[in-house]
């Protein structure tokens, strides 16, 4: 089964409301819902501490267009401001050399109303984004490599390259302006409303998480010798 992980971007996201070319009022809201190339903060999951990064290239335009993803505030399915279902709706987005730039005309309701507001005031200075990707694909999909950093307590930290996502389930605007990982269950991912699709005969349906330790540790033991 794919890991599912939540992930919080805020710094140098640049979130603002579009200036109207007609002199009005404007209720398009713009920005970064990831960025390629930016290190994470310090992270932890199960056995290690490293630092994450979205390699250019990990999120296509095809990928993205065959997902149906929505615009929410604070990761609450109930506070819908825009949605693209099969590249086709209200949410507008393009993938560049920076990462995944999007907009979307805010809907005239309570919900959109309140995020014009929270974005204009500054108050709303990131984005979020719920992906998934085969952690069971260490050659195309993501890869580890050590650095020469060490946490407080001397503990190794790796850096973990994400090379490929396999999905996205939604963009997401949030108070909390830095990059940081928790994990989300899939119970938790499908309460929000995300359907995950059957997995193919194709598909690995699990991840052998002893194997994967092994993995990471002959990886490190590989750096080790080379250095």
């Amino acid at each position: 089964m794919m890991k599912i992980n939540k992930r919080t971007m805020g710094f140098a996201v640049n979130l603002q409301v579009r200036e109207a070319t007609d002199g009005g009022e404007s209720r398009t809201i713009e920005g970064y819902a990831l960025k390629f190339g930016v290190r994470s903060r310090l992270l932890c999951d199960w056995w290690d501490y490293y630092f994450e990064v979205l390699e250019p290239g990990s999120v296509t335009r095809e990928m993205l267009d065959a997902q149906d993803i929505k615009l929410t505030m604070f990761h609450d399915r109930q506070l819908i401001l825009a949605r693209s279902n099969k590249g086709v709706g209200t949410l507008n987005y393009e993938v560049d050399e920076i990462g995944v730039k999007f907009w979307a005309e805010m809907p005239k309701t309570v919900d959109g109303d309140k995020a014009l507001e929270l974005v204009q005031r500054g108050d709303i200075a990131g984005c979020s984004f719920i992906y998934s990707t085969d952690e069971g694909d260490s050659e195309n999909a993501v890869s580890y490599e050590r650095l020469d950093e060490k946490t407080d307590s001397g503990e190794d930290i790796l850096l973990r390259h994400v090379k490929r996502i396999d999905a996205v389930y939604d963009f997401t605007l949030t108070t909390d302006p830095a990059y940081e990982q928790t994990n989300v269950t899939r119970r938790e991912v499908e309460a929000a409303g995300i359907v995950f699709e059957q997995p193919t005969p194709d598909t690995p349906k699990t991840i052998d998480l002893e194997k994967k330790r092994e993995a990471i540790r002959s990886i490190k033991e590989r750096i080790n010798r080379t250095v």
